[in-house]
């Protein structure tokens, strides 16, 4: 499923739903680490998920949604 709509700000409702569905992913799909690159590639994000924070940053950094 895709969402066409990239040049538009998520809904509240939407921010939740992506929420939830990061939760979900986090405790049912993600093993050690997962690497993506999304967003307009032009200018794209590279997104790091890990079971560990980042070297020599403090897990205290890390805002919990």
């Amino acid at each position: 499923m895709r969402n066409e709509r990239h040049d538009e700000r998520l809904s509240d409702g939407e921010l939740e739903l992506f929420l939830q569905y990061l939760h979900r992913f986090a405790n049912h799909d993600l093993d050690l680490f997962a690497l993506m690159q999304v967003g307009d590639p032009e200018h794209p994000a590279y997104v790091s998920f890990s079971r560990t924070p980042e070297a020599g940053a403090d897990p205290s950094a890390y805002r919990r949604p």
